[in-house]
């Protein structure tokens, strides 16, 4: 089974899935939020990926602080976290400190020379992947496969 990282935001989810053997993490896509509380269409897109690439575990950015502490997005990230497993009962999931990602995926594109129209399209979509891809690098350097 595959493993889903999401980069949950204000206004959008960033998207990524690993490869079949739980290496590498691909960008998949960029959900768009219409509403803070109103995730209706965001879950039922979530749950038709889980569906479509045989999702096993789902994990979400954890937006700490720098220092630490714990942010509201923090709080919120919880409250979605919950939703899922309430909605995916059979999902696994886990949480990965997601600090800097998005400036680490702004950087990236821009050093690959991205323009910034699709830099801010895309940004979400690369922190997913580097938010998957350290839970990746983390679970299988303790020889763990899922």
């Amino acid at each position: 089974m595959r493993i889903l990282g999401l980069d949950f935001g204000e206004k959008t989810i960033g998207v990524a899935v690993s490869d079949e053997n739980n290496r590498l993490a691909l960008g998949l896509e960029t959900l768009r939020r219409e509403q803070e509380q109103n995730l209706k269409a965001n879950v039922h897109r979530i749950g038709d990926i889980i569906k479509e690439y045989n999702i096993g575990k789902i994990v979400l950015g954890y937006p700490v602080n720098m220092d630490g502490t714990l942010s509201e997005r923090c709080k919120k990230t919880v409250l979605f976290k919950e939703r899922l497993e309430r909605t995916f009962k059979k999902t696994e999931f886990d949480m990965q400190d997601e600090r800097l990602t998005s400036v680490q995926a702004e950087k990236a594109m821009r050093e690959a020379g991205v323009r910034k129209s699709k830099i801010d399209f895309f940004i979400d979509e690369q922190a997913a992947v580097l938010i998957l891809q350290t839970y990746l690098d983390r679970i299988n350097s303790r020889g763990r496969l899922l």
